[in-house]
């Protein structure tokens, strides 16, 4: 069995950071991209970005210039680095990971999400 479980949310006021956390634990032979995601009320879910194993990065253009994304391969973790903050930022992120499970196969997963509310 694989878990992702994320940290580091919260509230912060216009113009702040946060910095989230994920970490997959498991039977884990490979992990592939790594990515988080977002869903503020009565919308969609959306891609805010992704990480390949290689380092190589995508970023919504709503957080462009403003967001990173890194990870550590060894501890099998992935970070969001989120600066300058802006109320339409909130929103529930969760993790997601496209994960070689040892003696299973490749799937998807996703954390359980964590709130960011951005907020004077």
């Amino acid at each position: 069995q694989v878990q992702l479980v994320e940290s580091g949310g919260g509230l912060v006021q216009p113009g702040g950071s946060l910095r989230l956390s994920c970490a997959a634990s498991g039977s884990i032979f490979s992990i592939y991209a790594m990515g988080w995601f977002r869903q503020a009320p009565g919308k969609q879910r959306e891609l805010v970005a992704t990480i390949t194993s290689g380092g190589s990065t995508n970023f919504a253009d709503s957080v462009k210039g403003r967001f990173t994304i890194s990870r550590n391969n060894a501890k099998n973790t992935v970070y969001l680095q989120m600066s300058s903050l802006k109320p339409e930022d909130t929103a529930v992120y969760y993790c997601n990971a496209d994960i070689w499970v040892a003696g299973r196969g490749r799937y998807d997963y996703w954390g359980q999400g964590t709130q960011v509310t951005v907020s004077s």
